[in-house]
Formats: C-alpha cells, structure tokens, sequence
C-alpha cells in the first residue's frame, strides 16, 4: 500500500513539472510600439524654405480624396494668379485627387460683402477637408471665420498678413521680386535693341501694378532693381489701376506711357486689369506687352499673344499641388508660411515662343545669369513686403 502510494504522489509530482515547464515555455504576446516619425519643426513665424511643422494633424489616408472649396475674390478668366490656382486645382480633380467645387465671387467694390458671408457659408458646410482663397483682399475675413472655425483648415495664397495667428491656415508667399528681377533685366536689354519691331532708341520702360499695396510694389522692386543692373538710367513709367478687373483704365495709362512717354515695353501687372495695357500696345502698334503669373502667351487672342514678349511666372497652380504632395506625404504646414521662390518653382519667366524668337543671345544671357545670380545668393533682390519705403523711393526716383 505504501509503495502505491509513493508512486502516486511520484506521478503527481511528474505533471505538476511538466505542466510548468510548459507555462514557462510559452511564447509573450508581442506588443509594437510605433515610434512617431520625426518631422522638422520650425519657430519663425515666416520661412524662406518650405519647413514641415511638428503637428497633431495625422498623415493622409492612402489614396484620400479631399473635398476643396476654391473661393475667387474675383472672376476666373483674368489670364493671371486666379486662373493659375484654378489650372492647379483643375489638375489635381483630373488625378482623382480631390473633389473641386470652385465659387466666383466677383471683384467689384459692390462684390465684396459677399467675400465674407460666402467664406462663412462654406465654412459652415463643414464638408471641405480645405478652404482655398488668395491674395491681400482676403486676409481679414479670413482671420475672422478662421477664427470661428479652428477645425477648418485654410490655406491663402498670395499673402502673409496674419501667419501664425490662426494654426488651421497656411499661408502661401513667393518670390515675386526675384521674378521682377529677371522681368526687369530682360526689359532692359530689350527696350534698346531696335533690331525689332517696335522698339525704340529710348530706354523706357512701362509697369501697370493694380492696387499700391506690398505685393504689387514687391514685383515693382524687383524689376527696378532688375532693370537698373542693366541701365542704371532707364526709366520705368510705373501707374496703378487700384483694382484688378478695370481693364479701361489700363488701356488707357497704356496709351499715355506709349504715345507720352515713348514706352515700348509695358508689363502689366493688375490681374485681368493688367491686360488693358496688352490692348494699348497692340492698337497703337509701337509697343510690346508682358505677362504675369500665367503664361499669358498661351491665354490671349492670337493678336494680343503676338505682342506679348514672355510673361513672369508666379506658379500658383503648382505651388497647391505641391501643398497636397506635402499633405499626402504627413508633412503640413498650419500655422506657417512657406515661401516659394526660383529654386522651388515657385516663380520663373517664360523662354519660349516669342522670348525665344525675339530675344537675342545676349539678352538671353543676361537673363540667365541673373537668375544664377540669385540662385547662388549673389544677388540678393530687395522685398517692398520688408521695406516699403525703399519701393516708394526707387519707383519715384525713377520716373520719366
């Protein structure tokens, strides 16, 4: 009995080992923990190169597709930054990239009560993963509705007044003064060459800005600056339309600078205004135009795009699609402004077409080298958004 009982208790003994060594054996349950990507975090309220901010917002779905409102403080059609946004946005719907539903809200002084009941209208929606509107009209009713809706996200366009202020905006700025400056070497070098057509002997130059803000006199100082590397004495017959759709009124600064002052190159730039000046130098058929932000070559009649020399190119349209490349990408921006200059393809000039067939060799590179100029920091282009006063006092020294 005894020697039953010992195997017994032997036996138990054996399963209870058994049965430990096989909890012991046992595989952990595997836990990940995902380490947060790291992203570039930027303190300066503006920078000059796009830089990614640390943010909540989480990385875009795979294959997202946005719902955008684009709201034009203006109409589209002005051959300039409106169409160029549209192009942009019109891209990215054709890549299945997001859903466009675009509001023109015209630009006349009567139009605009309703800039900010329509911004909050859509905002109110609630259905836009983005809100897109631009240029200096539009900061103040966006700082308003922004305001009101933290969790709508904005991006503005053509404008830096209020950055950081709301972090569910970005603010989108470019380098037009850099752009200015090769306008303004290229219309130096070519107000004086007579071999062509309706140039005349004297260095004169015309430049049609639509209202005298910042921005506009940011594209005025660069190509004053521009023009005077060429010829310190040329002359730049500067007007302002003080609205961007008033073409009547640019056609007849137009007139003035061709038939007064003997401008043979006119840049216009006052958005669908600015081409008021295209039709003063196609009638009088003494002058040549130049374009701004889109390559209005491509845009006008047959007859305006024969006068017009090339255009300065603000990219507006790629600079949005670069935006949502960034947003696909987990990189944001709220709360920033980014800046986008030559070396971005944030703006640029025109080279083919009629400034290729126009322009000879050593306007050709003139224009090159100051754009390796500025890439390389040689040149360094002042900004009328930093100094103002330097604009006022460059654009009146020199008047005809």
């Amino acid at each position: 009995m005894k020697k039953i009982i010992a195997l017994l208790l032997a036996l138990v003994m054996v399963f209870a080992l058994v049965a430990c060594a096989a909890k012991t054996d046992a595989p952990a349950e595997e836990t990940k923990t995902e380490e947060p990507a790291a992203t570039e975090t930027t303190t300066t309220e503006e920078t000059t190169e796009p830089a990614a901010e640390e943010t909540a917002e989480p990385a875009a779905e795979e294959g997202k597709v946005y719902n955008v409102a684009y709201l034009v403080n203006g109409n589209l059609g002005d051959k300039s930054f409106f169409d160029s946004a549209e192009a942009g946005l019109e891209e990215l719907e054709a890549a299945g990239r997001i859903e466009l539903t675009t509001i023109e809200m015209g630009g006349t002084d009567e139009d605009q009560p309703t800039w900010l009941s329509t911004l909050y209208e859509v905002s109110e929606d609630g259905g836009y993963d983005l809100i897109v509107c631009g240029t200096y009209q539009m900061p103040d009713y966006l700082k308003e509705v922004a305001t009101q809706y933290p969790d709508q996200l904005y991006a503005i366009f053509d404008d830096t007044t209020y950055v950081g202020e709301n972090q569910n905006v970005v603010n989108m700025s470019y380098r037009q003064n850099d752009m200015g400056y090769l306008i303004g070497v290229y219309a130096a070098c070519m107000t004086v060459d007579t071999s062509i057509p309706n140039i005349n002997e004297d260095a004169v130059v015309g430049f049609v800005g639509g209202v005298d803000s910042p921005v506009i006199n940011d594209f005025l100082i660069g190509f004053i600056e521009g023009a005077q590397s060429v010829n310190p004495d040329i002359k730049v017959d500067t007007r302002y339309t003080n609205d961007y759709v008033d073409t009547a009124i640019a056609k007849e600064y137009g007139l003035s600078m061709i038939n007064d002052n003997k401008c043979d190159i006119i840049w216009g730039v006052a958005g669908n205004a600015g081409n008021g000046a295209a039709e003063a130098a196609l009638e009088t058929g003494k002058a040549w135009f130049i374009g701004v932000d889109s390559d209005q070559e491509l845009t006008f009649s047959p007859d305006l795009a024969a006068i017009t020399l090339t255009s300065g190119l603000k990219n507006i349209g790629n600079s949005l699609v670069w935006l949502f490349d960034e947003w696909d990408a987990g990189r944001t921006y709220w709360g920033q402004a980014v800046e986008l200059g030559i070396a971005e393809g944030g703006v640029g000039i025109v080279t083919d077409k009629n400034y290729d067939k126009l322009a000879s060799a050593e306007t050709k590179a003139a224009v090159e080298a100051a754009q390796n100029a500025i890439l390389n920091g040689e040149v360094v282009v002042d900004s009328a958004l930093t100094n103002q006063e330097l604009a006022t006092q460059l654009r009146d020294a020199v008047r005809p």
